[in-house]
């Protein structure tokens, strides 16, 4: 792999390999992407920060999977976060929200460390869940594991280790303007490698990916990272798959959710408001249903693809 060579531009995943070694990973870096999901909703920046971890933690996850369907990264807890979720799919489109507690926030120092303000945004009692949900055979997985460490990058370790079996080493990074990430994992072996020189590539990739600066992380191109990271390893670097923001809201999806609720409750709002809305938590879009639009919602059967309930 030549460093020098030109890197394509951002809003990619890449994946590489150390050839002839159990040891696989996965970078990816977003900006305009990233900026276009912010734009729908104002955090402050400390949950932006996370949010934009998050968003670049679900990617990761994706690359390391074969499906086709979505997956769902979600933090619960009892800080000054109380719920986010990043969404990514089996295509890299990616969406995300975050709900927080403004007050809590107010007491979160702004001299604070980086490990403090996790725990501040966290709390006590996090949980992170992963969920795919995949269209073949309507198959769905599920893993939980408690927020871990002082970094969301910890977290995701730890449910690679809990639910994965795999060793895993991550960095996650995000700002305003962009969110990065990368990740090296420790494969299976197979029966014919040398142990002690599979331990020490292990090693190494440890060693490399923890002395990656968050500045590089966020600024140098892949091709140089690698360089930096793992000196006198034979890496092989993928082509890169797009990383795009796309909420898939839509107006079935909506009629969907409203039949969920029940006639009788939707109904109400109708007669207390005239009409009802609905609002995107994605995207800002909203969906109004005037009285005869939700009579016939109620009225015919539901379309095969309207049941999906928007997160």
């Amino acid at each position: 792999m030549d460093p020098r060579s030109p890197s394509p531009a951002t809003e990619l995943v890449r994946r590489f390999i150390f050839e002839n070694r159990p040891i696989r990973g996965h970078w990816v870096r977003l900006s305009e992407a990233w900026r276009e999901l912010r734009a729908h909703s104002r955090y402050p920046p400390a949950v932006g920060e996370l949010l934009g971890q998050a968003v670049a933690a679900s990617v990761l996850l994706a690359a390391t999977l074969k499906f086709r369907g979505t997956l769902t990264f979600q933090l619960e807890g009892n800080g000054a976060v109380r719920l986010l979720v990043a969404q990514c799919t089996h295509d890299f489109r990616v969406r995300a929200v975050a709900h927080s507690d403004a007050e809590a926030l107010r007491a979160i120092r702004e001299a604070a460390s980086e490990a403090a303000v996790f725990r501040a945004l966290t709390g006590s009692e996090g949980r992170i869940t992963v969920t795919v949900e995949a269209e073949e055979r309507s198959m769905r997985y599920q893993g939980v594991v408690p927020v871990t460490g002082d970094s969301l990058a910890e977290s995701l370790e730890a449910y690679f280790a809990s639910s994965e079996q795999l060793p895993t080493r991550v960095r996650l990074i995000a700002s305003a303007d962009s969110a990065a990430g990368m990740l090296v994992q420790k494969l299976p072996e197979a029966e014919t490698g040398n142990p002690e020189e599979m331990a020490e590539a292990w090693y190494g990739a440890q060693r490399g990916i923890a002395r990656l600066a968050p500045e590089e992380l966020r600024s140098q191109n892949v091709e140089m990272l690698l360089a930096n990271a793992f000196a006198g390893s034979d890496l092989r670097l993928f082509r890169g798959a797009p990383v795009r923001f796309e909420c898939r809201c839509s107006q079935g999806r909506v009629a969907g959710l409203l039949r969920a609720l029940g006639s009788e409750e939707v109904r109400d709002v109708l007669k207390d408001q005239g009409s009802v809305t609905v609002t995107c938590e994605f995207c800002s879009r909203s969906y109004r249903f005037d009285p005869v639009e939700v009579e016939a919602l109620f009225a015919e059967p539901a379309p095969p693809d309207s049941s999906e309930v928007i997160h």
